[in-house]
């Protein structure tokens, strides 16, 4: 059964995000809960700098951060970005890995490496292509630094704008050596090597022991190496949790998710029931 409402205990559809859960309630000192940013945590936004957190998403955060063994955010975007557009700032031991790993934010400190050359080469050559593709004024390019993300969302057709692009975007990703990381309406250009599995995979290592439970909640493509990562967890015996914010816009993730929401305002509630089951 999804968790789609206001329920005083987080259910699965699955039995083993059932168990999942049971581990997490049974020791959530011990357990890791991560969080994609936009789409789960924050609504998505036809402009990626209005995005912010849903209201309830940090007062849920920061009431969970010292009930359970680690908070950590894994997302596309600059991790300081993150933390300002989401209020966390003041929550204790939260971690924010930012640019699918590749940025670490923790305790306000900020640990960034210096961008790949052929995120210089994308960031020059990307205008020449949508001019010369013929692409509508309303395709919008957000530079994250580490990244250049190409979004489609504003067009009458975003789909069809996206599928024009794919393939001149492919091309540049291989001619500059990036990778292309598909999303709800947007194409990344971002260095290779990094995805939100091996993020999350990462972080577990840096810790001193083995989690009790790993949950991961997310919306989009990119979320799918973080449910890889649980799965693989799951099959070395430590229990996890899969949750999809859901929408019309993305469906893979609910096919494979344990708890599936209503958008962020879903993951809230979630959160807010999960605490007070804990």
């Amino acid at each position: 059964m999804s968790n789609t409402g206001q329920v005083n205990t987080p259910r699965s559809k699955t039995t083993a995000g059932a168990a999942g859960l049971d581990a997490l309630r049974g020791a959530p000192s011990g357990a890791v809960l991560g969080f994609d940013f936009d789409g789960t945590l924050a609504p998505i936004v036809p402009d990626p700098a209005s995005a912010r957190a849903h209201p309830g998403a940090a007062p849920a955060l920061a009431r969970l951060a010292p009930q359970v063994g680690a908070l950590v955010i894994i997302t596309g975007r600059p991790a300081a970005l993150a933390v300002e557009y989401g209020g966390l700032e003041g929550i204790d031991g939260l971690v924010v890995l930012g640019q699918y790993g590749l940025e670490r934010w923790e305790g306000g400190e900020l640990v960034t490496p210096e961008p790949p050359p052929g995120v210089a080469e994308a960031r020059a050559k990307v205008p020449e292509i949508l001019k010369a593709s013929g692409a509508p004024p309303e395709v919008y390019v957000e530079d994250k630094g580490q990244a250049l993300a190409v979004h489609t969302r504003r067009c009458a057709e975003p789909q069809v704008a996206l599928d024009r692009l794919r393939g001149l975007l492919d091309a540049l990703a291989e001619r500059t050596g990036l990778a292309v990381e598909p999303g709800r309406y947007v194409l990344e250009l971002r260095p290779p090597g990094m995805d939100k599995g091996k993020a999350l995979n990462d972080f577990l290592r840096s810790r001193a022991s083995s989690p009790s439970a790993v949950l991961f909640a997310g919306d989009d493509l990119g979320d799918l190496a973080a449910y890889d990562a649980i799965d693989a967890l799951r099959e070395k015996g430590v229990p996890g949790v899969k949750v999809c914010s859901g929408s019309t816009e993305v469906t893979a993730l609910a096919d494979r998710a344990d708890v599936v929401v209503d958008g962020p305002a879903g993951v809230v509630a979630f959160l807010e029931s999960l605490l007070t089951s804990l």
